[in-house]
């Protein structure tokens, strides 16, 4: 073993405390972010200047809480103050961020939502194995709807349909398409919507996911869409899907490599899948400039990884790169993937795909 020295360097520590103190206090503060979000206070600040007690009433809330929530708000930099007449206002910049279907509140809620499993990733930490996706739901599961749904309704069939050219086309005139760990569904209802003479189905492992899945399209008197039970590693289907489509779920999955397979055992012949994923080198080296990174890693710990690992997985986790992806795709008998930017997720990838010419 080599003896090694160092010499302590105060400023070092004083400009790592610089880094460490903001990671702290943004930890704290984004259970406050989403306080705001459940509770509708951002929707009242939304509505103009007001006193603790006009947003208290406004939301129908407890002013005491509210003037300290306030507080945080301000010194946090999200709220404004006007001391000579004691008003707080969110300004319009910051409410549109804070309120509505393109709110990042909802990245606040997933945060209070993995916060609860720190005790048991300590304990899987030392002992090996994981935390199952099922300790998660329903939280996560509701988290996750939150932070997509809006992504959907804005992008999916103006932005992502194209990359695959003709599937619109197709979809008009009647095809088959299925989302693959569909979550709670909400792209599938977006896509039924637009193309009723296509049928969609979505297969899912989390039954809270498909209960809020089939739902929203009986509420929406969707005739062609369905939700299946299923584990997406066995996929079996009857007649081939003309598309599939998998979101941000590839990356979860106990073999991913299996899943794949078995898309694309259930794809025609000339039916395209598309698949989006997180986009960051394969390397932590390559990752280091990335100014997403440390998020990536960081969710990958809380949620992507142990899932995996909880049933002896591959646990690829969320750093996943497009080196890997591309093996993964060609392995699984796919053609070289097209990559496209991911529309309103800037940190993703879309890979448009079809099954390879023997």
């Amino acid at each position: 073993m080599t003896n090694t020295t160092h010499t302590f360097d105060p400023a070092k520590a004083e400009a790592f405390a610089g880094r460490l103190m903001p990671i702290l206090a943004g930890g704290i503060q984004s259970y406050l972010v989403d306080l705001g979000a459940r509770t509708g206070l951002f929707a009242a600040a939304a509505e103009g200047p007001a006193t603790s007690d006009d947003l208290a009433d406004r939301a129908d809330l407890v002013e005491r809480y509210v003037r300290e929530w306030l507080g945080a708000m301000v010194t946090a930099g999200i709220m404004e103050y006007d001391p000579a007449h004691a008003t707080y206002t969110l300004p319009p910049e910051h409410a549109a961020l804070l309120v509505g279907p393109a709110s990042m509140a909802t990245t606040a809620t997933a945060n209070t939502v993995l916060a609860r499993h720190v005790p048991e990733l300590a304990r899987v930490f030392r002992e090996g194995g994981g935390i199952p996706y099922a300790d998660y739901s329903p939280d996560f599961t509701d988290a996750m709807d939150g932070m997509s749904r809006g992504g959907y309704d804005q992008f999916l069939l103006e932005q992502y349909l194209p990359m695959a050219p003709g599937l619109a086309d197709r979809l008009t005139a009647g095809a088959r398409a299925a989302d693959v760990a569909c979550g709670s569904g909400h792209a599938l209802v977006v896509l039924a919507q637009a193309f009723p003479q296509s049928v969609f189905t979505g297969y899912d492992s989390d039954e809270h996911a498909l209960g809020r899945a089939r739902k929203e399209a009986a509420d929406q008197g969707l005739t062609n869409l369905t939700f299946e039970l299923a584990d997406v590693g066995h996929l079996d289907v009857g007649q081939p899907f003309d598309a599939v489509f998998m979101f941000d779920a590839l990356h979860d999955q106990v073999d991913p490599a299996g899943v794949l397979e078995r898309i694309g055992a259930n794809l025609a012949p000339d039916g395209v899948f598309l698949l989006r994923e997180p986009h960051a080198a394969d390397s932590l080296e390559d990752n280091m400039g990335n100014p997403m990174a440390a998020v990536q890693y960081s969710v990958s710990v809380m949620h992507c990884l142990t899932v995996s690992l909880a049933h002896a997985g591959a646990g690829i986790g969320l750093a996943f790169g497009e080196h890997h992806a591309r093996r993964l795709l060609t392995e699984a008998g796919f053609a070289d993937p097209q990559l496209h930017p991911a529309p309103g997720q800037p940190f993703d990838v879309v890979y448009v795909t079809r099954r390879a010419i023997p």
